[in-house]
């Protein structure tokens, strides 16, 4: 019971109808390789792209960098006010939020002087120098400290 049986004599092929071993089968659409022999039923058709291997074959790879400018939202200051403002910097070109402080400026001085014509030249008359809502309002950059813009009261 060990013996094998016999193979059937349609599974073996008739001599010659394959070719000798080491060689692939062909595939339909691609050309025979050097030294294989020409199959029945397998016509030879140029390959659709060259392979690695051959002559017109190109391994060039190109590549596309597409670059792309950041966009920069910021406000653009048409006035400034008291409070501190997103602007761009002339000096530095830094995006920045200034820095804000306050001085003595035009209405500072005639509100002293009003307060003096009313009669209030014993010290009172020295208010408006401690209100910050009767002053001037400096805007610096906070990077480079260059003055960027002035809010004056009158």
């Amino acid at each position: 019971m060990s013996d094998k049986p016999p193979p059937y004599p349609e599974q073996q092929p008739p001599p010659g109808a394959y070719p000798q071993p080491g060689f692939a089968p062909q595939q339909p659409g691609y050309p025979q390789p050097p030294g294989y022999p020409q199959q029945p039923g397998y016509p030879v058709q140029p390959a659709p792209y060259p392979a690695a291997n051959q002559p017109g074959f190109s391994s060039s790879n190109t590549t596309t960098i597409i670059t792309q400018q950041p966009q920069v939202t910021h406000i653009v200051a048409t006035g400034y006010h008291e409070a501190p403002v997103a602007t761009t910097c002339p000096r530095c070109h830094a995006s920045v939020v200034t820095a804000t402080s306050y001085v003595s400026g035009t209405l500072t001085w005639l509100a002293c002087l009003g307060l003096c014509v009313i009669g209030c030249d014993a010290g009172c008359c020295l208010i408006p120098f401690c209100l910050d809502s009767m002053k001037d309002v400096i805007h610096v950059c906070p990077a480079c400290g260059t003055q960027v813009g002035v809010y004056r009261r009158m």
